[in-house]
């Protein structure tokens, strides 16, 4: 009897069962899928070589997509050890599957139909299970964070954008390097939420046969979310490489002329779009002959990923030792104002730090040692709570400080909403 349902089943228990992120379920259930069918393979060997019993009424041997059955003796329980396919068989691997062969030489059935089984002790542990139930349902709590911030740093940083490239006075090197900032922010919000679209479009499909499976799991059926993965990764190296150029921009303004002609954006360009496919480029080789599964949202091998993580710490650091240096150059003018009769230059000092540490980035900092490798447990959580938050709503933050509570862009909008009021009131008053 067909019982294409146990192993479908299965399979969509991964997705409840399994603690961590839809790719790594993907990942898992890649590993058990490919078990699963060397486990069959074996047991349709096991079919078609082995000798049938030489006497007596028994059970015929079969395969029920669940567990390979050898042939019973009539009236007799059969015991099969778990199948070693299932993720969770390190724990289970003493238990047994049961069947009950008939006096009349057929398996027993239930009252449904279906073949007699008994695989309590194949079965995960229901503590272990409500335990990663939690971290899933934490997972998803991430998730509606994070998109939260990013739908957020969306809409905000376009307006901005529009903003800044709409008025003519506003068009300088500064506010030129801003836009820029501005637009990686949002290919990093779209490409992150197209990313998790893809996931969750290639790993929610529908089961209903095995062939799904294996068409799931195809190259063909995961080139969309690895097209998604590369270029997130793309936008968020970008995103890295524009904050390295504003503060690259604040110390040549501020202490030495690191671009010699600063009004000059060809350099910027080159640094911010042009360097982060030093590294996407390679990763995406290495990804291609060593790690070519799924949809690339897992790593294997942490040394691929350093490929990527390397670009974004360097930065980081030369970001935060420009910061400090930037804070000195600034504390220093406060104690020489102070002296003219400025007696509030320790709160001009940490307003300036605080404007800063969106602009450069330095958040980055606070876990630059804390590698995935090295958290765990509530430190884990932590970092992923903070990583996600920060970075999800920093755009909204850096759109409302150098956009719309900048000086010089609110005198220009008020001057242009000043000059549209009077051509109305001149139209309106022609008529």
């Amino acid at each position: 009897m067909d019982r294409t349902p146990d192993i479908m089943a299965l399979i969509c228990l991964l997705f409840l069962k399994l603690p961590m992120f839809e790719m790594a379920s993907g990942k898992v259930l890649e590993e058990t899928y490919r078990k699963w069918v060397q486990y069959k393979e074996d047991c349709i060997k096991m079919i078609e070589n082995e000798a049938l019993p030489q006497a007596g009424l028994f059970c015929n041997r079969s395969f029920d997509r669940y567990a390979c059955w050898p042939d019973t003796p009539a009236g007799s329980v059969v015991n099969i050890s778990c199948p070693f396919y299932l993720p969770w068989y390190y724990k289970v691997s003493s238990g047994v599957v049961r069947r009950r062969c008939g006096t009349d030489g057929l398996w027993d059935r239930e009252d449904n139909g279906q073949v007699w089984r008994d695989m309590t002790q194949c079965e995960e542990e229901k503590e272990v299970t409500s335990q990663e139930l939690w971290f899933k349902q934490l997972m998803v709590s991430f998730r509606m964070l994070y998109t939260v911030g990013y739908s957020l740093s969306l809409f905000t940083l376009i307006t901005a954008l529009i903003i800044l490239l709409c008025f003519r006075k506003l068009h300088c090197t500064r506010n030129y390097i801003h836009a820029n900032l501005f637009l990686s922010f949002i290919l990093r919000a779209v490409s992150v939420i197209v990313k998790d679209t893809m996931l969750e479009r290639h790993w929610g499909r529908e089961i209903i046969k095995p062939t799904d499976v294996s068409e799931m799991l195809s190259h063909q059926a995961a080139l969309g979310c690895r097209i998604a993965q590369v270029m997130m990764q793309y936008c968020v190296l970008a995103n890295h490489y524009w904050f390295f150029g504003e503060a690259i921009y604040l110390y040549s303004v501020l202490i030495a002329s690191v671009f010699i002609d600063n009004n000059k954006n060809l350099p910027y360009i080159c640094l911010g779009w042009g360097t982060p496919l030093l590294f996407v480029v390679p990763w995406v080789v290495m990804k291609l002959l060593k790690e070519n599964k799924e949809c690339w949202a897992v790593n294997e091998n942490m040394y691929y990923w350093w490929i990527i993580r390397f670009p974004i710490l360097f930065a980081s650091l030369i970001n935060f030792l420009i910061f400090m240096k930037i804070l000195k150059v600034i504390l220093s003018k406060l104690r020489a104002s102070n002296q003219s009769g400025y007696p509030d230059y320790k709160l001009r000092l940490a307003k300036a730090t605080l404007t800063l540490i969106p602009l450069f980035g330095i958040h980055e900092v606070i876990f630059i040692f804390a590698t995935d490798e090295q958290t765990t447990g509530v430190l884990r959580y932590i970092k992923v709570f903070f990583t996600l938050f920060l970075n999800s709503f920093q755009g909204f933050l850096v759109a409302v400080l150098y956009c719309y509570a900048n000086k010089e862009v609110r005198t220009e909008l008020e001057r242009k909403l000043r000059s549209w009021r009077i051509e109305a009131e001149i139209v309106c008053c022609g008529q």
